[in-house]
C-alpha cells in the first residue's frame, strides 16, 4: 500500500451531518450529503428541529392555553417526522443516523455537529423561496460551529474534488480550513494553493504545499499580485482556469459584523461561488 493510501485511509472522515428541512431543495441536500458519505466511506448523521410557535395577544403577551400548546406541539412532531422520511427515503446507501428534537433549529444545529466531522448544507438560489421554520443556512452557524461546513450552490448534484483551490491568506481560520480538507485534498488529482496580495510571496503559500507534501499531496502555490480585483473574483477566475469544484477556504477572518456591513470574502464566496466550498473558522 503506498503512503498515500494508507494517509488517506487515516485521514477519512467518520461521520458527515446534514440539517434536514421541508423547504426548497431539501431531498436533493440529503441525496448529495448521501452521495457524498459513500464515496467517503463514513456515515452520514441528519438532524431537524423545530420550534413551537407561540400566538400572541394584541398588547404583546403570550397565549399560553395547554390545548393549543398541545395542538401546536403536534404539529411540529408531525412536520419532524415527514422531516424524517425525507432523509430516510432519500440517503440510500449509505449508514444512516437520524436526530430530531423540539427546539430552535440553529442551536439544536450546532450541539448535534459535535456527533460529525463536516456539516454539509445547501445555500439558496436567487428567487427560490424560503427554507421555512426548519430551515438552517451556511451563515447562521459557521462562526459558532466548531466544525468545517461544506456549502453546496444550487444545481450542484455531486462532488468528484478532483481539482481544488485553496483560497490562502495567512490566518488562523485558513489554517485551520487546510487542515479540515485534508480528506479531501489528498483525493484530489490537483490542488492550487492561492494567495492575492500586494506581496503574495509572502503570504507563506509556498509553506502551506510543503505541509501539504508530507500528506503525498502535489499542491502547487498559484500567487497573484493585487491588481484591484476583487478576492473572490479572483478566486472563482482560478475555479474556472483549473476546472475545480471545491474551494477550500478559512471563513469570516475580521468580525462577522464587519463582514456582513462590507460585504466580505466570506460573504462572497457562500452567496457567489458557482461550486462546493469547504469553510472553517
Amino acid at each position: 500500500m503506498s503512503i498515500a493510501r494508507s494517509t488517506a485511509q487515516s485521514l477519512g472522515f467518520g461521520a458527515l451531518l446534514t440539517p434536514v428541512h421541508l423547504g426548497t431543495g431539501a431531498e436533493a441536500t440529503v441525496r448529495f450529503a448521501a452521495g457524498l458519505a459513500k464515496a467517503l466511506s463514513c456515515r452520514l448523521v441528519g438532524i431537524a428541529a423545530d420550534e413551537i410557535e407561540m400566538l400572541y395577544d394584541g398588547y404583546g403577551g403570550a397565549m399560553v392555553d395547554a390545548v393549543l400548546v398541545e395542538n401546536l406541539r403536534d404539529v411540529v412532531v408531525e412536520d419532524l417526522a415527514k422531516a424524517e422520511a425525507l432523509f430516510r427515503g432519500a440517503a440510500q446507501g449509505v449508514a444512516i443516523d437520524w436526530r430530531c428534537a423540539v427546539e430552535q433549529p440553529r442551536r439544536f444545529a450546532l450541539t448535534q455537529s459535535r456527533a460529525a466531522d463536516l456539516v454539509v448544507l445547501a445555500r439558496q438560489g436567487h428567487g427560490d423561496d424560503a427554507l421555512g421554520r426548519m430551515g438552517v443556512t451556511p451563515s447562521d452557524i459557521v462562526m459558532e460551529l466548531g466544525r468545517p461546513v461544506l456549502v453546496i450552490p444550487p444545481g450542484i448534484e455531486t462532488l468528484t474534488g478532483r481539482s481544488v483551490v485553496v483560497a490562502w491568506k495567512d490566518t488562523r481560520e485558513a489554517r485551520r480550513a487546510v487542515q479540515d480538507a485534508l480528506p479531501f485534498l489528498i483525493r484530489a488529482e490537483l490542488v492550487s494553493v492561492l494567495s492575492v496580495g500586494a506581496d503574495p510571496d509572502d503570504g507563506g503559500a509556498q509553506d502551506v504545499c510543503g505541509y501539504l507534501a508530507q500528506f503525498g499531496i502535489a499542491a502547487r502555490a498559484v500567487l497573484r499580485p493585487d491588481c484591484g480585483e476583487d478576492i473572490a473574483d479572483a478566486i472563482k477566475r482560478l475555479v474556472r482556469e483549473q476546472n475545480a469544484d471545491l474551494v477550500v477556504a478559512g471563513a469570516y477572518g475580521h468580525s462577522r459584523l464587519r463582514e456582513w456591513i462590507f460585504g466580505g470574502v466570506t460573504r462572497d464566496l457562500i452567496e457567489t461561488t458557482p461550486v462546493c466550498c469547504l469553510m472553517s473558522h
